[in-house]
């Protein structure tokens, strides 16, 4: 994955140069046996999740985000994840999640993604071992129309908890809404709405229907070459709403990054767990532009805007931004195996 594609000069997506590869591949922890939540913390582990499962902490994280492969079939770089039957959809990932549940504090959180094709299945199996608390569907907006069929262009997450004692900031996650209708008061004064020079806005409590959400794209600076890259707002939104500051996020099915990312801009700490080199790679690059730009396109001000409600500030030109990075390592190449 380099720059092998010819890309549009407004083109933001990141993209990693042999160099950069051969650079991030430094800071990429090898796990060789049991380790303690200090080994692991802020890293990106590359190393299939199921080799190193039985070696991660007990007792650790605070919130769990699980983004794995949905019951299709997709290429991801070198590997091919294939469609099944959902009964054996079922068993593979009931073959894992148990096992995983371990790494969980007793008032963590957990959210798990599906499309409509695997959603059941991780429903009736994530009942059997958490509190399922809510069913999330997001409006992927993308999604090729279909002739006979509706366009699909919804994904779910479940929201579960490992105990009745879990943590949900609700005032860190409304909405901010354009307000078309204003009521007012007796007096003619705004009712549960604010009159600003750039128009009418009211704070809403988020729902469990997402539509203010953008898949990234070439245009937008999270954006990378991963197919199935979540946007940062939507993981903004399970962070704010999940954890609190310092807290641990667990993803072990890390992608290019966005969970560990986000994460780093909303001063959490981060575990991530991937598979792929040149996907780590990216998590890598993308962690290092965090030290330098922690905007959440979406979300700003300490609210999360409706689409096209918010002027965004000027966001960073990756391009020109990562010409400019300087390559830092964070531990030396001698200290990558634990």
């Amino acid at each position: 994955m380099g720059e092998e594609k010819t890309r549009a000069p407004r083109n933001r997506t990141i993209t990693l140069t042999a160099e950069e590869i051969d650079f991030y591949r430094g800071n990429l922890l090898h796990l060789s046996g049991p380790v303690q939540p200090k080994d692991i913390e802020n890293r990106t582990i590359n190393q299939d999740l199921f080799e190193i499962l039985d070696w991660l902490p007990a007792g650790f994280v605070d919130l769990l985000f699980i983004d794995p492969p949905y019951n299709l079939t997709k290429a991801f770089n070198s590997t091919v994840f294939r469609e099944r039957t959902i009964d054996e959809y079922s068993q593979w990932f009931e073959s894992w999640f148990p096992k995983l549940l371990r790494i969980l504090k007793p008032t963590a959180s957990v959210y798990i993604c599906a499309d409509w094709r695997s959603s059941a299945a991780v429903h009736l199996i994530a009942e059997k071992y958490l509190v399922v608390r809510n069913r999330i569907t997001w409006e992927r907006e993308k999604g090729r129309g279909a002739k006979r069929n509706w366009k699909n262009c919804s994904e779910d997450i479940w929201f579960c908890t490992a105990s009745e004692e879990y943590i949900f900031n609700v005032e860190a996650v409304k909405i901010k809404r354009r307000v078309l209708a204003p009521y007012t008061d007796s007096e003619g004064n705004p009712k549960d709405w604010e009159k600003t020079g750039d128009g009418n806005f009211r704070l809403t409590h988020p729902s469990n229907i997402w539509t203010d959400l953008t898949v990234p794209f070439w245009s937008m600076p999270e954006n990378t070459d991963h197919p199935t890259q979540k946007p940062e707002k939507l993981l903004a939104k399970i962070i704010l709403a999940s954890s609190l500051p310092a807290d641990l996020v667990f993803d072990p099915f890390l992608g290019s990054g966005t969970t560990s990312v986000v994460a780093k801009k909303l001063g959490r700490r981060y575990v991530g767990v991937e598979y792929d080199p040149t996907y780590c790679c990216l998590a890598e690059k993308r962690l290092s532009l965090a030290e330098y730009d922690k905007t959440i396109q979406g979300y700003a001000e300490g609210v999360f805007w409706e689409r096209n409600t918010f002027q965004e500030q000027s966001m960073p030109k990756n391009r020109e931004m990562l010409k400019l990075l300087p390559l830092f390592n964070t531990a030396s190449k001698d200290d990558q195996d634990v």
